[in-house]
């Protein structure tokens, strides 16, 4: 029961299909989507798609870890952590609620 696994490909022939530009034109259209929402991300804001869900950055501090194997503690450094949450039309979607 293995899953396809939609690429970046796959969205360039849906946007071709849905709209009737060139093929050239819809993977330009979807890579300046995904080049927006990733520079919006890397500034530090909220991406919020309705009916799809939210992209959202979470700074996240310095904490103390442990090499599960030997015990021995590491430090883990500060950094950015991208997180998602679907909304409620997404969820509803998914699980054949709609």
């Amino acid at each position: 029961m293995a899953g396809k696994t939609v690429k970046r490909a796959d969205l360039c022939d849906a946007v071709y299909a849905a709209t009737g530009v060139s093929r050239h034109e819809s993977a330009i259209l979807v890579e300046q989507v995904l080049s927006g929402i990733g520079d919006a991300l890397v500034r530090g804001e909220s991406v919020k798609l309705s009916g799809f869900g939210t992209f959202t950055v979470r700074n996240k501090a310095e904490r103390v870890g442990r090499n599960p194997k030997t015990g021995v503690e590491v430090p883990i450094e500060p950094r950015r952590a991208l997180t998602f949450s679907p909304s409620h039309v997404l969820k509803d979607h998914v699980n054949g609620s709609s």
